[in-house]
């Protein structure tokens, strides 16, 4: 498996995903567009990982390269990739899907629990999760769970912390505004 991710800013790195990549024995690849890097062809990777960083999907006015990462996102799901999405990047996911993306009622900072829902139990991205665990946010955004997706955490200060999207046979699991 090839894996490619986009990155935001510098301090938003794939961290533990490096490793995991690395016991699956899978090839990473990354695009660092903070630093104006472009963004690879298609035929180069199976698995898109869109990292997280500061800036909302809605600030393309501060960061003109957020319009070029939603249409490749979208190019992404139409060829059937798989995608998954980290903060800001389910953020961008919900957005190219169609979904509305907005400022939470609060931000949520801090180590928090997140709940699997009954499709998340289900789902085979959660597989081997606890039906409670807990995680690191550092959010202010939020997104409506986009049409055709399935809602499968949340937490406390925010009821959609991921969704299942799926187009043909590959999975996409955004997860955490």
């Amino acid at each position: 498996m090839r894996l490619h991710y986009i990155q935001h800013v510098h301090f938003e790195t794939p961290a533990n995903i490096f490793r995991w990549a690395e016991k699956k024995n899978y090839t990473i690849s990354g695009t660092k567009l903070f630093l104006g890097e472009k963004l690879p062809p298609l035929e180069q990777f199976d698995f898109l990982i869109v990292m997280g960083g500061p800036m909302g999907v809605y600030d393309e006015d501060k960061f003109p390269w957020l319009t070029q990462e939603k249409k490749f996102i979208e190019q992404c799901i139409k060829a059937d990739k798989k995608i998954l999405g980290i903060c800001l990047g389910a953020q961008l996911i919900a957005d190219v899907l169609g979904a509305r993306v907005y400022k939470n009622s609060h931000k949520e900072i801090g180590w928090f629990p997140v709940y699997l829902t009954e499709e998340g139990k289900k789902s085979q991205s959660f597989k081997g999760f606890p039906r409670e665990f807990t995680a690191f946010h550092w959010h202010g955004d939020t997104f409506e769970v986009p049409k055709g997706a399935v809602h499968t955490a949340f937490s406390e200060g925010c009821k959609n912390q991921s969704f299942e999207y799926n187009k043909g046979e590959s999975s996409r699991t955004p997860v955490s505004p």
